[in-house]
């Protein structure tokens, strides 16, 4: 985890909490906060850093569907923890600004997990 939050350029105080669960949480909570009725693989959920009472150390939470990564992964020929890392570098990059709405952006985002994860997987730093 530190590799990832360095590349991404994270302070050395700054956290995550990583949750993982089944297709059914992910359901819920993609329902309860997103309006959206089904599953998912990842969901980002940003830290309040900036308020008072907020925990200024801690970027946000992270929530991986670990039935839904392993499905992803036997349709890529990828291993589940691939698939995981890929998912944890997506939601991340999530909670430091990125986005996914258009092409551009999809683009931008899909170029920075495929560097960042190279550079975990090659055992880099930055």
């Amino acid at each position: 985890m530190t590799r990832i939050l360095n590349a991404l350029g994270c302070e050395e105080d700054d956290r995550v909490t990583l949750v993982f669960v089944s297709d059914r949480k992910i359901r819920e909570l993609n329902r309860d906060f997103r309006q959206k009725n089904q599953p998912t693989d990842v969901l980002s959920f940003p830290g309040d850093r900036d308020s008072i009472t907020g925990d200024p150390g801690h970027l946000g939470d992270v929530i991986i569907s670990v039935e839904t990564a392993q499905r992803q992964a036997d349709e890529a020929e990828a291993t589940l923890n691939e698939e995981i890392l890929r998912l944890l570098v997506h939601g991340l990059l999530h909670l430091k600004g990125y986005r996914h709405d258009d092409a551009a952006e999809r683009r931008k985002m899909r170029d920075r997990e495929r560097r960042i994860i190279q550079k975990v997987s090659q055992g880099e730093d930055a």
